[in-house]
């Protein structure tokens, strides 16, 4: 209902002191205010900016990981707590939980948003926001799965590492075809939910089985329990060698695996020298800490007002070979001559 000009300001006597006293409690709180203001206008000065953090897996699959960001961090002068604030979000192997979480970044909001947790995290990254800078890294072509329209000058806001995991894929199978020269159906631990990347390295094998003349057994697993299953078809199928994926869920999974691969005495590749370290037979692949390096200094520079476009997409083409004689001696495998010469470590 609308108020008269009576109702606004009524006349009675009894009134007046109020208003009066309005007026003097609406002075203090003006004053109050413009003490507060600078104090308020302070802490925000000093606020730290905030790097958002997506990854596909947990901090625990990936600490010695984000050990090495933080080193490519500091190299540009951010150290998390003292002059920057990270904003983790971890999707714990549910790849359907990325969309969401990265969501959640971008209502934060945060200044960049680093997501070192292969194709899944990168691509959900890119659907959540069109101008936050995003940090990528992924084992498959950047180009092809629509993140960037170049690598020398990324258009949008869009840049990072794109290592030649899936290229080295039929590489693996031949150097497994060559340690274990008598297995004809060869095992592929791959994992289903990362579609995108599974598609493009089940090709790659797929084209180099054929030129080996070997048989490719596919085993989907995205669980512990499905990784148990795999191996139990491994076994029925009497499949005599392993290939391991590239995917940040079987890194996840990477002592179970060994010690499955051990229990069955199967000889087996994995991707990065990291699986050669916690026990596995042979890796081939590039170093995961050396490309988290490179994320690490890429966020920090973005931060330091580097501008995306500036900032060219680092393919990683330095792949390494590491061999376990400590797992060959108990899997009774011997490496040739020539295949030991080729590693760049050995571990004994």
């Amino acid at each position: 209902m609308a108020t008269t000009r009576k109702d606004r300001f009524p006349r009675t006597g009894s009134a007046i002191p109020a208003v009066r006293m309005r007026r003097r409690e609406f002075i203090a709180a003006l004053g109050s205010t413009a003490v507060a203001w600078p104090l308020f206008a302070r802490a925000q000065q000093f606020a730290l900016p905030v790097i958002g953090f997506l990854n596909s897996e947990s901090f625990v699959t990936w600490r010695e990981e984000i050990a090495a960001f933080h080193r490519g961090l500091a190299e540009t002068g951010y150290v998390e707590g003292r002059n920057v604030a990270v904003e983790y979000r971890w999707a714990e192997s549910h790849n359907d939980r990325l969309p969401a979480l990265a969501a959640e970044l971008v209502r934060r909001p945060v200044a960049v948003i680093a997501a070192p947790g292969g194709t899944p995290a990168a691509l959900a990254a890119k659907a959540a926001t069109q101008t936050i800078p995003i940090v990528f890294l992924m084992g498959s072509d950047p180009i092809k799965n629509g993140l960037v329209d170049s690598l020398n000058h990324p258009s949008g806001n869009l840049t990072g590492v794109a290592a030649l995991i899936v290229d080295a894929a039929a590489k693996r199978l031949q150097l497994l075809h060559e340690l274990v020269p008598a297995a004809q159906l060869v095992g592929y631990l791959r994992n289903p939910k990362n579609s995108t990347y599974a598609a493009a390295e089940i090709k790659e094998l797929l084209e180099a089985a054929a030129v080996l003349g070997l048989r490719l057994l596919p085993l989907d697993a995205s669980s512990q329990g499905e990784i148990e299953a795999a191996f139990a078809i491994l076994a029925e199928r009497r499949a005599h060698a392993l290939l391991v994926g590239a995917d940040p869920f079987l890194i996840g999974a990477r002592k179970q695996i060994i010690a499955m691969a051990a229990l069955q005495a199967i000889p087996a590749i994995y991707p990065f020298r990291e699986d050669a370290e916690a026990g596995g037979l042979v890796s081939y692949g590039p170093n995961n800490s050396a490309m988290f390096h490179i994320v690490g200094g890429y966020t920090g520079r973005i931060l330091r007002g580097n501008k995306v476009a500036d900032l060219p997409v680092q393919q990683v083409t330095k792949i390494e070979m590491v061999i376990n004689l400590k797992t060959a001696k108990a899997l009774v495998v011997t490496f040739p001559l020539s295949f030991l010469g080729r590693a760049d470590e050995v571990i004994e």
